[in-house]
């Protein structure tokens, strides 16, 4: 007998914290994209349907990226149409990567309505992933924005490393809320708070949240995606949460990484974090079972477990 069916987690709620959290699913684009192995296009859009089946409202589907640079997401334009559908009605939003104006227009063409940006707090990251200075990306992302908002398309923009970087050490505060309070300047309906190689701790979670509120960045538009390198995912969460935050970056199994930072490891698990949430009360609208299934059924189409450790109990898989 599983532990759900026992009653478990108990739930026992905390003080001060949301009643809904909304998670924003990336499993399908960040996790599939650090595959070694590319998945097939039909396995990638059951691989969202069984999300969406599952209770997830925001499901990143892919990336529009040039496929010389991630390759396993090349198929953007054949996987869109299969799932469009999804992002048709209004329980599913369907978000896709965009690097530039070539990439939105890939989009738009195939009638994507949330688009997703990806900045970078620090210069040697935005060299490594964009070949670009943090303000030539941040030239670069204007007109992507300001056609995106001229066609009532949701734009969101990632910023990574915004608690460390591999090459840079320690990521200055102030250096992060620049760069977060340009891509708000520039009408980004929401930001999502990267810490690409998990070297956060709670503190500096509250702390870099404080200091964008006290920029004029409203916590409602703010979410966090945090990688479990060194064990803290939930632990930061949580910390955000404190703080007012209800929109949470998870990948189902703990999906993905970085490919341009070597040192990423896996992002917080999409079950892992439904269970915290179910034990303190705060509704997510995921059926945490259908989630586990669907983790598994990836994780054998991948060829190895899932390294979830709530997708490990439920399922009795080592």
């Amino acid at each position: 007998m599983s532990t759900p069916e026992l009653g478990l987690p108990m739930v026992v709620p905390a003080p001060d914290l949301p009643a809904r959290v909304r998670i924003y699913e990336v499993g399908a684009r960040d996790g599939l994209q650090n595959e070694k192995a590319t998945v097939p296009t039909e396995v990638k859009a059951e691989f969202v349907r069984r999300l969406a089946d599952s209770g997830l409202t925001t499901i990143e589907a892919t990336s529009f990226v040039h496929p010389k640079w991630v390759p396993q997401l090349a198929d953007a334009e054949q996987l869109f149409p299969l799932v469009s559908d999804l992002g048709r009605s209004s329980r599913v939003h369907l978000p896709v990567l965009v690097p530039n104006e070539r990439g939105l227009d890939r989009a738009l063409a195939l009638g994507a309505r949330h688009v997703a940006l990806f900045a970078s707090a620090t210069e040697s990251f935005a060299k490594a992933n964009l070949n670009r200075t943090v303000d030539e990306s941040l030239a670069m992302f204007e007109p992507v924005v300001s056609r995106a908002k001229a066609d009532k398309v949701h734009v969101r923009s990632y910023i990574s490393m915004c608690f460390g970087d591999p090459w840079e050490g320690p990521v200055p505060i102030h250096q992060v809320v620049r760069v977060c309070k340009a891509l708000m300047d520039m009408g980004c309906d929401e930001l999502s708070l990267g810490d690409t190689i998990g070297v956060a701790t709670p503190g500096h979670v509250q702390t870099l949240l404080a200091e964008l509120n006290e920029e004029g960045v409203p916590t409602s538009a703010l979410g966090v995606h945090f990688h479990d390198t060194y064990g803290q995912a939930l632990a930061n969460t949580l910390a955000a949460l404190q703080h007012g935050v209800t929109t949470v970056d998870a990948s189902a199994g703990g999906l993905g990484g970085c490919p341009y930072a070597k040192s990423a490891t896996g992002n917080l698990a999409t079950e892992d974090l439904v269970w915290m949430l179910q034990g303190l009360g705060i509704d997510t609208g995921v059926d945490l079972a259908r989630l586990t299934a669907t983790s598994v059924w990836m994780a054998e189409r991948l060829g190895r477990p899932s390294p979830s450790r709530t997708v490990k109990a439920l399922s009795h898989k080592e």
